[in-house]
């Protein structure tokens, strides 16, 4: 019997992960990417353990901790460098059974295309796909060029701003501005800015400024400031405007700014989408950012993707029936566990952002008082909802 066909829109974080577990799952699979060169959007990003387990399964354990920071604390400090919670990520790591990584996301989409590659998974870039035709028996996607392509699933990880969510939606979803912008990068590591295995966030006046550990003795950091939607953006002003931003906060704040290269910093109008109420039509599946992109205030984003994609290789694995019923089987629950997180990811962003500053003024008393332990109970409580408890 010939083995079955996916094509993946999307080279991200997302498409590259449903490329490895289709693979493992038998299908022979095509990704494609409008974009002409892989290059991707922010410096880093934090795989907490629900993340992590999953590119385990798929082999990839031994690449995700070469590539990760080590870091088993957080702290939360004031503008001024007080401390406000030390927190012991032992705790947590206990519970969930895995570390959680911070990686450069150009090291994990590096590891994620090997891996892909090495599976006998086909790449072409350059390709936009504008349409698609199901029927009954297979999907076509149309692309720019002119050419088409024929499988028997197709999924749609084409990111945020994705051109394909309105084919299964029939109607045009915009991103939602979450009133803030981020500039993030990576810095060598120093400390004078923060421990090496210490996660520091300096919060204040609705803005936050942090460093995480990733390897390569780097750090990788974020400055996060409310800002009108449309504000202007000058790579040549980032410097000025992060200490216009940020003037007054402790001096290893000031020594971050000072040693940002702005060339190779990302500036970020943060976005989300959704929750929505579907992910799948006929033989086509949404994943990732393109169903569900989040706030990153809780560090799922990425780790939802993976999810996505372990899920919808299980079902199209282990359900005989049809290609429609495990893509149905999919959706419905990743539609649970995405809508909670986008949801509890964006009411974090206005509490921490200054949206009604009396909550974030109460979410400054809490980080002083709170026990570590509720801290990190609450993060394993968001990694055990995930598909590998």
């Amino acid at each position: 019997m010939d083995s079955l066909k996916a094509i993946v829109i999307g080279a991200g974080i997302g498409g590259l992960t449903t490329g490895i577990a289709l693979l493992q799952a038998g299908y022979e699979v095509e990704v494609r990417d409008r974009v002409r060169e892989l290059r991707p959007v922010g410096a880093g990003i934090s795989l907490w353990s629900n993340g992590c387990k999953v590119l385990n399964h798929l082999g990839l354990g031994k690449k995700l901790a070469a590539i990760g920071g080590t870091m088993n604390y957080m702290e939360y400090r004031q503008i001024t460098g007080d401390m406000l919670n030390h927190i012991s990520l032992q705790p947590l790591i206990e519970e969930v059974g895995q570390r959680p990584y911070p990686v450069a996301r150009r090291d994990l989409q590096q590891i994620l295309l090997d891996t892909y590659l090495e599976y006998g998974g086909k790449l072409q870039l350059g390709a936009k796909c504008i349409g698609i035709m199901d029927s009954f028996r297979d999907v076509t996607a149309k692309f720019e060029d002119g050419s088409t392509l024929t499988a028997d699933l197709l999924v749609a990880a084409d990111g945020v701003r994705s051109q394909l969510r309105e084919y299964i939606l029939g109607d045009r979803i915009e991103p939602k501005y979450a009133g803030y912008v981020n500039w993030n990068g990576l810095v060598p590591m120093s400390s004078d800015l923060a421990a090496e295995d210490t996660w520091s966030i300096y919060v204040g006046d609705h803005k936050r400024a942090s460093v995480m550990p990733v390897a390569g003795d780097r750090f990788y950091f974020f400055f996060d400031v409310p800002l009108p939607r449309g504000t202007v953006n000058q790579v040549d002003r980032y410097r000025d405007e992060l200490r216009h931003h940020f003037q007054g906060w402790a001096e290893p704040v000031q020594l971050l700014i000072d040693r940002i290269d702005p060339e190779t910093v990302a500036r970020v109008d943060i976005h989300d989408v959704g929750p929505i109420n579907k992910m799948v039509k006929g033989r086509v599946a949404l994943l990732g950012d393109a169903a569900h992109a989040t706030c990153p205030d809780l560090g799922q984003g990425g780790c939802q993707a993976i999810e996505d994609a372990w899920v919808l290789a299980n079902y199209l694995k282990s359900t005989t029936v049809s290609v429609p019923d495990a893509l149905r089987r999919y959706e419905q629950e990743r539609k649970v566990r995405t809508t909670e997180i986008v949801n509890k990811a964006r009411s974090r962003a206005e509490a921490i952002h200054g949206k009604d500053p009396e909550v974030t003024q109460k979410w400054y008393q809490q980080l002083a008082t709170e026990n570590p332990l509720d801290v990190t109970k609450a993060i394993a409580k968001i990694i055990t909802g995930g598909p590998l408890h």
